[in-house]
């Protein structure tokens, strides 16, 4: 079995994926299933001995065991979490894990000022959207849009060819939620939530109506303009964009957007097995996750 460990500011999402043999001799493409997936909290200051608590309870829930996993990869934008999850994984799974890094093989060339700048989690995420949405079967490849509504919010391009051409990072919802109620001594903390009606009638549904449709404002705002100049760029392909989103907080905003298409809360995990795939040490593919 794979553990993938997407390691987040606010949260870790941990997905374990069961590895099927190749069928036959003729069979060109490894098929995996993701069994459990989990999203717990970041915590900087949590010990080696406390994450590998965590994790052994989680699977432990689901009848599973550590024993039962071979392999293990790990993207991370936590770098003071780094050497604590690779102590977690040598002394709780007994395994060396991979972490998404320079040097490691991704299939996609990063067409930006300097690569090594670029998030793990928003590589990940290109490579898995290209591989699930940008080849339509039957059709030729597209260029796509990710949207990853994470601590921060961030928009990538990959290109129809499957470059990854550039991006945006904006403030998370959350954080504007934060710099709202911090800065506003009479404003009190409400659920972020989508209101009855855009005009609220009390400040509880002022705030939310201005916290919600504000960040779908400024979502499809970006979108808005970031389709505009794509449509005029020679690198991105032919082919019209497809929008697709992830991260914690998609499901709220998706809704109600005007440019998302698709929602995929597992579209990290996914990313990372295919990451996986392709440094696994044995014979490596590029197959497309299954769902059970």
């Amino acid at each position: 079995m794979l553990l993938a460990l997407d390691v987040g500011n606010t949260n870790t999402v941990l997905g374990l994926y069961r590895l099927d043999p190749k069928a036959s001799e003729t069979e060109e493409k490894r098929a995996a299933t993701l069994l459990a997936h989990w999203r717990v909290s970041t915590h900087r200051t949590q010990t080696v001995d406390e994450y590998g608590v965590l994790f052994t309870n989680l699977f432990n829930l689901h009848g599973l065991s550590t024993s039962q996993v071979h392999h293990i990869i790990i993207s991370s934008v936590v770098p003071p979490v780094d050497s604590t999850l690779n102590q977690v994984c040598e002394s709780y799974f007994k395994i060396k894990p991979i972490f998404v890094e320079p040097g490691i093989k991704t299939g996609m060339p990063v067409l930006v000022d300097s690569p090594t700048e670029l998030g793990a989690d928003r590589l990940v995420n290109a490579i898995g959207a290209f591989e699930k949405y940008g080849k339509p079967e039957g059709s030729p490849a597209i260029p796509l849009v990710v949207v990853d509504f994470g601590t921060a919010t961030t928009f990538d391009v990959i290109s129809a060819k499957g470059e990854y051409l550039g991006g945006i990072i904006s403030p998370g919802l959350g954080i504007s939620a934060d710099a709202l109620f911090s800065r506003a001594a009479r404003l009190g903390r409400v659920d972020i939530k989508r209101p009855a009606k855009v005009i609220g009638t009390n400040t509880v549904a002022h705030i939310q109506s201005g916290l919600y449709y504000g960040y779908i404002g400024l979502v499809d705002g970006i979108l808005e303009r970031m389709l505009a100049e794509m449509a005029h760029d020679p690198r991105v392909g032919a082919g019209t964009p497809k929008v697709v989103a992830t991260g914690g907080l998609a499901g709220l905003i998706a809704e109600d957007s005007r440019y998302i298409e698709t929602l995929d809360d597992l579209l990290t995990l996914d990313g990372l097995y295919l990451v996986f795939e392709r440094n696994r040490p044995a014979q490596r593919s590029s197959a497309r996750p299954r769902r059970p």
